[in-house]
């Protein structure tokens, strides 16, 4: 089998893009061209490409709508991160607990939580306190300080894996960091990553996240799916992309083409699509892969990690790989990353392997990861239990609500993380099955609850924390309730 950085390895379907309903033409980016043939790269809408949704005339949202005009002017795209390019343009003034009120005035109960690192809600009086404490301290040292260790401590307390950590800012940088060491262990220079996961914005792993799904029926690996215009295409030459949930598929890889994987990287749990769980026995199944043939296995917990609970998804399905890297979540919406791992492979970066970085341990972000972990520790992760259950009890809401309409909206995933679609599905395990739900309908759902008070992520992601109440359950669900009226 052919895994070389050959054009056969990379996106050559052009035509088959088109033809895939999710999928519009003026989504397609610019053509590139390797080795003769042609890549085709996503992009992201543009703002004269966005239509207003049903909602934009159900919200007062003229400050908003004053807001994106001058942005325009000043900012590229008027946001400042291309996830915000899509949805509804709210310009939002302040956070409190579970509620997002915006400039207009508008509150609404928010299951966004910045994309998920607000786990205890906005503006946390702990957390504030704690940062708060710092400011007269100063903010960066160039060197060491007690706080980075007492954090360090708690990392290693209570994630398995852990026995050493690395401090760092996003996820994105931590990814890049554990691959390195990855490759720097094992002298091979690719890695596994699985179709509809997404590890960060670095041309190596931006890959095979959106766009068409693949069928193993036509050969493994995928071939790659850029992402963006101006991605480097020989960046992903050693980038193996395999269905997720599909061990016999990572073992036939394997068995011809070990020599050349360092790692396999996963989210333990599939949160940036779909919010879909390993099937029994996968995790398992990828650990005693990577014994066999000498592989890093790398968990992403950007997502997962001290929001399934405190040991993040490798405490929950008793899995411990040989690095993970944590962010969102732990720093209560600061920005703190984390990577973990065995003494191993992590003393590595005191033998030559560089991770660097100015505002690593910086004493705000530290301390906000500090107060963060106190608090999701306190009582026993009582914290975690308030979530599960305001969780599950949206969830069960959400539920009755499509049984009483007649809806095939389901529901997948976990009290503190889960994910709204409209399928005909039997089981949603991987990318494929996933893009056979219904992204318009979604789409639609969606806008109806805004004007009703409530705001998921944009993809149909929810996030709980530790703020939001019983009251905001059943608010959640009527509203729910209310969007499936209306777009009966």
């Amino acid at each position: 089998m052919d895994t070389s950085a050959s054009p056969q390895a990379l996106w050559d379907i052009c035509p088959d893009v088109r033809d895939d309903e999710s999928t519009t033409t003026s989504n397609l980016g610019i053509r590139q061209t390797f080795g003769g043939r042609v890549l085709l790269a996503m992009r992201s809408p543009t703002l004269s490409q966005l239509e207003p949704s049903r909602a934009t005339y159900e919200l007062h949202l003229e400050q908003s709508h004053n807001y994106a005009r001058r942005a325009a002017d000043a900012i590229a795209g008027g946001v400042n991160s291309n996830v915000r390019l899509s949805g509804q343009r709210i310009c939002f003034a302040s956070g409190s607990g579970s509620k997002l009120t915006d400039i207009d005035g508008n509150e609404y109960i928010d299951f966004a939580l910045g994309m998920g690192p607000t786990i205890l809600g906005h503006a946390p009086p702990p957390v504030l306190k704690a940062v708060e404490e710092t400011l007269q301290l100063g903010q960066l040292f160039a060197g060491q300080h007690p706080l980075e260790l007492e954090l360090a401590e708690l990392l290693t307390r209570h994630i398995p894996s852990a026995e050493r950590v690395r401090i760092g800012l996003t996820g994105s940088e931590m990814v890049q960091a554990a691959l390195r060491l990855a490759r720097a262990h094992t002298g091979r220079p690719g890695f596994i990553k699985f179709e509809g996961q997404y590890h960060g914005w670095f041309d190596n792993v931006l890959v095979n996240h959106a766009g068409p799904a693949n069928d193993p029926v036509e050969g493994l690996p995928f071939p790659v799916h850029l992402q963006t215009p101006g991605q480097d295409v020989s960046s992903t030459s050693h980038t193996y992309v395999l269905p997720w949930n599909d061990l016999d598929a990572v073992r036939r890889f394997l068995k011809d083409n070990s020599d050349k994987v360092a790692a396999i990287i996963t989210e333990p749990v599939m949160c940036n699509t779909g919010v879909l769980a390993p099937r029994d026995g996968y995790l398992q199944g990828l650990r005693e892969l990577c014994d066999q043939y000498k592989v890093v296995l790398i968990f992403d917990e950007v997502i997962t990690g001290f929001r399934l609970g405190l040991s993040g998804a490798q405490g929950m399905f008793g899995v411990l790989p040989d690095l993970s890297t944590f962010a969102k979540a732990f720093g209560g919406g600061f920005p703190v990353a984390a990577l973990a791992g065995s003494a191993e492979l992590m003393n590595l970066f005191a033998n030559g392997v560089n991770h660097s970085g100015t505002y690593n341990s910086n004493l705000v972000s530290i301390a906000a990861g500090i107060a963060t972990l106190q608090v999701l520790a306190d009582d026993n992760g009582a914290a975690f239990e308030r979530i599960e259950r305001v969780g599950q009890s949206i969830i069960g809401g959400i539920r009755e609500a499509a049984q009483r309409h007649g809806a095939n909206l389901k529901v997948l995933g976990y009290g503190a993380v889960f994910h709204t679609l409209f399928t005909n599905e039997p089981e949603t395990y991987d990318y494929a099955s996933y893009k056979r739900a219904d992204a318009q309908r979604q789409a639609v759902f969606l806008d109806a609850l805004l004007p009703l008070g409530v705001r998921p992520t944009g993809r149909g992601t929810w996030f709980v924390s530790a703020a939001h109440t019983e009251e905001d359950a059943e608010r959640t669900v009527r509203a729910v309730d209310q969007a499936l009226s209306a777009s009966a």
